[in-house]
Parts: C-alpha cells; sequence; structure tokens
C-alpha cells in the first residue's frame, strides 16, 4: 500500500457467534467439523471414482469432479477458521491473511458459477443434442473449458484485492462476521467505501446475474426438450429438480448477500445466509450432483468390493474353502438318502 493507505490496525478479530455460550460454541464446532469432514471425504471420494473408473471417465462427470474440488477448497477457505473461533476462541486474524481470505473467497465463487454455467450447457447437448453431443464435447474442449473457469475468475478476482488495499481501517478492529467477508469490512473501514462499494457490487452482480441467466437458459431449453420426450420425462425432471434446488441455494443465498448497500446489510442475517452458503452448498453436492445417480453408486459398490478383497484376501479363500468341503458333503449326504 501506498503511504496515504497505510492502516494503524494490524489485524482483526472475527466477532461472528461470540454472543453463544461456551457450551454451544463447542456443540457448533463438533456439528461444523462433522459437516466439513462430511463435505471433504463425499467430494473426494467423487474425485477418486472420476479418475480411477472408466465408466465415470465422461464429461458430465469431469465437470462435476472439477466441483467436487472446487467445494472441497471454498469450504475450507472459511471453515476451518470458523472451526478455530469455535473450538478454541482464537478470534483474530491479520489484515493481510483476512484480505487473502476473502480473494479466495469470491475467486472460488466466481468459478463456480462459471462450472454451473458449463454443466448447464454440457446437459443441453446432451439432452437436447444428443447426435451432435459426442462430437462438440471433446476432451480437449471439457479441459479448455475448465481451465479457462479457473484462470479467467482467478484473473478478474484480482480486482477485489485492489479495493481492499484502498480501504483504510484506523477504529475499531472487530469484524461482525466468522470470516472476511465484503459487508463488515466496508463498514469498518475509516474510507469513504460508497465508490468502492458500487463498483464491488456492479462487478459481482454482473457474474452473480450473467451466470444466473446463462445457467437457467440452459435448464429452460432442457424442460422444453424433455417435454417432448414422455419416455424420459420423468428420469430427467427428477434430475432436473435436484439441480434446480442447488442452483436455487447458491444463486438465492449470494444475491441476498451482495444486492444491498453495505450500510443496509444486516450482519446478523448475513451471517446465517453465509453459513448456507459455505458450510451446507459444499456439503450437499455429492448428494445431490452423485450419490443419486445410480451409475456412481455402482461404480462406489465395485471400489469398497474391491478394496475389501485387497484388504481382506484370507476372510474371502477361507470362505471359499469352506463352501468346497460343504459342497462334497451335501453331495455325499444326498447320495447315502438316495
Amino acid at each position: 500500500m501506498g503511504q496515504g493507505n497505510e492502516t494503524v490496525v494490524t489485524e482483526f478479530i472475527l466477532e461472528g457467534f461470540s454472543g453463544l455460550n461456551q457450551r454451544l460454541q463447542l456443540f457448533l464446532s463438533l456439528v461444523f467439523l462433522l459437516i466439513y469432514l462430511t463435505t471433504v471425504m463425499g467430494n473426494a471420494t467423487i474425485i477418486f471414482l472420476v479418475c480411477v473408473d472408466n465408466r465415470l471417465q465422461i464429461p458430465m462427470y469431469f465437470f462435476i469432479g472439477n466441483l467436487a474440488f472446487l467445494e472441497i477448497c471454498f469450504t475450507s477457505c472459511t471453515s476451518i477458521k470458523l472451526l478455530v473461533i469455535l473450538s478454541s476462541g482464537r478470534r483474530t486474524i491479520s489484515v493481510s491473511a483476512c484480505f487473502v481470505q476473502s480473494y479466495f473467497y469470491f475467486a472460488l465463487g466466481c468459478t463456480e458459477f462459471i462450472l454451473l454455467v458449463v454443466m448447464s450447457f454440457d446437459r443441453y447437448l446432451a439432452i437436447c443434442q444428443p447426435l451432435r453431443y459426442a462430437a462438440i464435447m471433446t476432451q480437449q474442449l471439457c479441459i479448455l473449458l475448465v481451465v479457462a473457469a479457473w484462470v479467467a475468475c482467478f484473473t478478474f478476482m484480482s480486482y477485489h484485492l485492489v479495493l481492499l488495499s484502498k480501504l483504510t481501517f484506523c477504529g475499531s478492529n472487530k469484524i461482525q462476521h466468522f470470516f472476511c467477508d465484503n459487508s463488515p469490512l466496508f463498514q469498518l473501514s475509516c474510507s469513504d467505501t460508497n465508490l468502492l462499494w458500487r463498483i464491488d457490487s456492479v462487478l459481482i452482480l454482473f457474474i452473480l446475474l450473467g451466470s444466473l441467466c446463462l445457467t437457467l437458459s440452459s435448464y429452460v431449453c432442457i424442460l422444453f426438450c424433455i417435454l417432448r420426450m414422455p419416455s424420459r420425462r420423468k428420469k430427467a425432471l427428477a434430475t432436473c429438480s435436484s439441480h434446480l434446488t442447488r442452483l436455487a441455494i447458491a444463486f438465492g443465498s449470494c444475491l441476498d448477500l451482495y444486492s444491498h448497500p453495505s450500510e443496509r446489510v444486516s450482519l446478523e442475517t448475513n451471517k446465517l445466509v453465509a453459513l448456507l452458503n459455505t458450510v451446507l452448498y459444499p456439503f450437499l453436492n455429492p448428494f445431490i450432483y452423485s450419490l443419486r445417480n445410480k451409475l456412481v453408486v455402482l461404480v462406489l459398490k465395485d471400489a469398497i468390493a474391491h478394496a475389501t478383497a485387497q484388504l481382506f484376501p484370507q476372510s474371502r479363500c477361507i470362505s471359499g474353502q469352506q463352501f468346497s468341503v460343504i459342497v462334497p458333503n451335501a453331495a455325499r449326504a444326498v447320495g447315502h438318502t438316495m
């Protein structure tokens, strides 16, 4: 930062959920730890299955695997600090670490919305243009789309660090949140944040509304397409409804968080909605996109059976020998009765 932008505050105190008593904070830390571990294990399982099983190495599961990796990064960005706050009470975070956390939160969120657009387009081609699907969605195009989403969003969101560097903090260092979100930082700053907030809001809403319109347009086309296919209508509607439920949580929570001026934002409401966005939303990903899928469940069962056979080969041999002894004995018994 320049000389005029030097900050008096060198660290922040994250005050999120500080009003709760210690026992309730410990209970919440256990609940959030369980959710976090389930989220990481569920998404890691999806990544593993997509990488090792040829049946899942198609564009749809390639995108789901990338989304699963992103969800692990996204929830780790905020959940780890939240768990430390609730379990140990250590609430301090340096200014630079706070800015980095905010940058990764928005960069990963932007990447996720672009991936959702790509996935909706992939589903549109698979359902509405099945004959052209393989020719269009080649492996090279899939890799290009994913790399472009990551690089473009992390580059574009660098503006966020520039905006944060313009803020000065010369008063209270207590952030009324469990992570370094926009609203509490702008409210805490001594600077005139009106222009910075407008720039930030316009860019965030551009990403949100642009990706929302593109995603919905794909699903509207899919809806009209499956209405003309009675044989596949029930299955396609069930799949689309679960996807749209997830999209409603993601886009709805983000629009609620970032479509209001910072001075009008209720930080208590902000914290609750942010929990949906950072804890519940990544937790639902394995269940909505993969574990309700019959092929994924079949691949998972095969992987568990293979792992069990590798870990306990003796039990399989013993059971086989017992069976081979039982069969001749049974045959002899049948011979004697005859």
